[in-house]
């Protein structure tokens, strides 16, 4: 096995890829950052490292790009790559030879931000890691992910995390036929990815008032760990090992739970206040259960659980859920449809979120805007940057390059 270090340099604006979808969920988020009229992070450069184990040199870069559902085009980059990839380019290294080695420090050094997703020592093995690229440019900023922490050699994988930080055992129906569930999306990956670039925003903040850069690390483990909120103080404080309820919520009732109406459509209920919850009932003509006892308050509702979403199910069970939903909204009793993939992207909302490229259709990574987007590029090929970066941002000669080629230092678009 030979070890080919992938680059894919992020500049915003002219952005410049890493192997896992946390690093990657980070670098493509402040790439659409950076679309935004007049933005505040244009020009910032960030340099987002990647390792994929190859034979033979053999390779089509990142293993995402091969993740395929059975609709994909086989022609082009799977739908998985394309939800974190858009308008980054790629430059292939061999950063286990002493040039390639040299030419990745060197566009660290013309970056403000390096992303690592290394475990712990391998970034030092290639010369890349944190101590080292900050000691000649200490206004660097070093971005780092790991599993379990820059002292635990173990190498973080989402559904493990989502397990052991106990978010998969929550996760699922309730009973003895309930099974641990792990989430349908990476959910520990872009929590981290998420604590990573509030860390690189802060840093880049600290840098324009200093000077200095930073290292500053995340990693997995900690960042589900702090996302557990509500569940994890309900164990320290309470005592309460939190158990899988399905939709239910452990504190509030009737919240987060599904019913079916006439029809066996899904719709859920978020009833947070005694208020809300005697409009529920006057809106399915059950102003009975809002005077009863056993459901005036929430503690006592939650105390009688079972009774009551019992009793929920069958009024609801009578009803047309888009004539419940709209009467519900009218009260301003929290509740909605339940809606699958190809529902929720006929909505506007989904849609705003939707990035045509030409090619293929990505999702925006940032959620808030307040201006026209621009239109990010499409997805890079593995090493499709390559020459362009070292001839226009190291301003290496086409000799210098095709010799690097040559030798196998670079890999080019089609020849890796």
């Amino acid at each position: 096995m030979h070890k080919v270090c992938l680059i894919q340099i992020s500049q915003m604006q002219n952005l410049y890829h890493l192997r896992w979808l946390r690093s990657s969920m980070l670098a493509s988020q402040m790439r659409h950052l950076s679309t935004l009229p007049a933005p505040a992070l244009a020009g910032l450069r960030v340099l987002e490292l990647a390792s994929v184990l190859v034979e033979n040199r053999k390779t089509g870069g990142d293993v995402t790009r091969s993740w395929r559902l059975r609709g994909d085009d086989p022609s082009k980059p799977s739908s998985y790559f394309a939800c974190c990839n858009l308008g980054k380019r790629s430059i292939a290294l061999d950063a286990q030879t002493p040039k390639g080695q040299d030419l990745c420090r060197r566009l660290a050094a013309t970056s403000d931000v390096v992303l690592a997703s290394y475990k712990p020592g391998d970034a030092e093995k290639l010369g890349m890691d944190a101590q080292r690229l900050r000691a000649k440019h200490p206004q660097l900023i070093y971005a780092q992910i790991t599993g379990y922490g820059l002292k635990d050699p173990r190498v973080g994988y989402d559904a493990v995390v989502q397990a052991e930080s106990g978010f998969t055992f929550m996760n699922g129906s309730p009973g003895e036929a309930g099974r641990p569930t792990k989430m349908p999306v990476a959910l520990v990956d872009l929590l981290a990815a998420h604590q990573l670039k509030e860390a690189v925003l802060l840093a880049l903040l600290q840098r324009e008032r200093t000077g200095e850069g930073a290292h500053v690390h995340v990693s997995l483990m900690a960042a589900a760990l702090s996302s557990l909120a509500n569940q994890a103080t309900g164990y320290l404080i309470a005592g309460q090992v939190p158990q899988r309820m399905g939709s239910d919520h452990p504190s509030i009732c009737p919240y987060g739970t599904d019913f079916l109406d006439q029809d066996g459509l899904p719709i859920i209920l978020a009833v947070g206040s005694d208020a809300q919850f005697r409009s529920l009932c006057e809106v399915l003509k059950r102003s009975e259960l809002a005077d009863c006892p056993r459901f005036a308050s929430n503690a006592e509702r939650v105390a009688n659980r079972q009774e009551l979403l019992s009793l929920l199910a069958s009024a609801i069970a009578e009803t047309k859920r888009d004539e419940l939903l709209l009467e519900l909204r009218r009260r301003k009793v929290p509740a909605g449809a339940i809606a699958d993939m190809a529902t929720v992207f006929q909505s506007d909302q989904a849609q705003a979120m939707v990035l045509p490229d030409g090619n293929s259709l990505g999702l925006r990574q940032v959620a808030w805007d307040g201006h026209q987007r621009k239109k990010l590029k499409t997805l890079p090929g593995f090493g499709e940057h390559s020459i362009e970066i070292l001839t226009e941002d190291l301003l290496l000669s086409k000799d210098e390059v095709q010799e690097l080629v040559e030798n196998g230092v670079v890999a080019t678009h089609g020849t890796s």
